[in-house]
């Protein structure tokens, strides 16, 4: 149940979607993903270390496994295995979640402009999206690779907006994950967070003009069918 079932979002210009959660279903991928290559590595992943990475950029995942596994976790190993492991299973198919292609397709016919504001490098970025058939659907896709501070900093936000020649207050901002509502607030942008595997705290709740389900209800939401 949405948490806004009469939202109605402010006027806007231009709609900046996250990525992994949130375009694409990829976090229920990711997931196996860490737990496998965890055990491999002789680690127990947990859930809460799992749902910490959500989001997260590489930094930050990072110092959150060896915050919970010591310094001797081999993160570089780790991460090489998860994006070989990723790039396998996408390789097969890259499934992308409720509601993409409408709400893509309904911008497109409205002449808004949409981007993508990813933690992810653009290597992954571009090809999960090529591999999705979305790539078309963007102005500009600002990476891992085109900022000095990912997520939870505003600077994705703001590349994109700039990029797209919006003020950050006339975009809609989309995210799943807890430390892209932080940067999406930040960046001064009109909040929607449409949870994957995290559910917003009350803090995370604040920041957001609405919770909602899916991309259908947003879709429904701004343009009103």
């Amino acid at each position: 149940m949405s948490s806004h079932p009469a939202f109605r979002p402010a006027p806007f210009e231009a709609i900046i979607f996250d990525m992994d959660g949130t375009l694409l279903d990829t976090e229920m991928v990711f997931r196996d993903v860490v737990y496998d290559v965890s055990a491999t590595l002789g680690f127990e992943m947990r859930e809460e270390v799992h749902l910490g990475m959500v989001g997260a950029s590489h930094e930050a995942s990072n110092a959150l496994l060896v915050e919970a596994y010591g310094l001797t976790f081999p993160y570089a190993i780790f991460d090489e295995n998860c994006r070989k492991a990723m790039k396998q299973r996408m390789a097969e198919a890259v499934p992308i979640k409720a509601g993409v292609r409408e709400i893509l397709n309904e911008l497109k016919a409205r002449g808004i402009p949409a981007a993508v504001a990813t933690s992810s490098r653009s290597p992954h970025a571009i090809g999960h999206l090529g591999a999705a058939g979305l790539l078309d659907a963007f102005e500009t896709i600002v990476t891992r690779d085109d900022v000095t501070h990912p997520k939870p900093h505003p600077e994705p936000y703001l590349t994109a907006a700039g990029r797209l020649g919006k003020a950050p207050a006339a975009c809609i901002a989309v995210e799943d994950s807890h430390a892209g509502v932080r940067a999406a607030h930040a960046a001064g942008m009109q909040t929607i967070m449409v949870p994957d595997l995290v559910r917003p705290s009350d803090e995370i709740r604040r920041l957001c003009a609405a919770v909602l389900d899916s991309l259908h209800d947003l879709r429904h939401a701004a343009f009103r069918h």
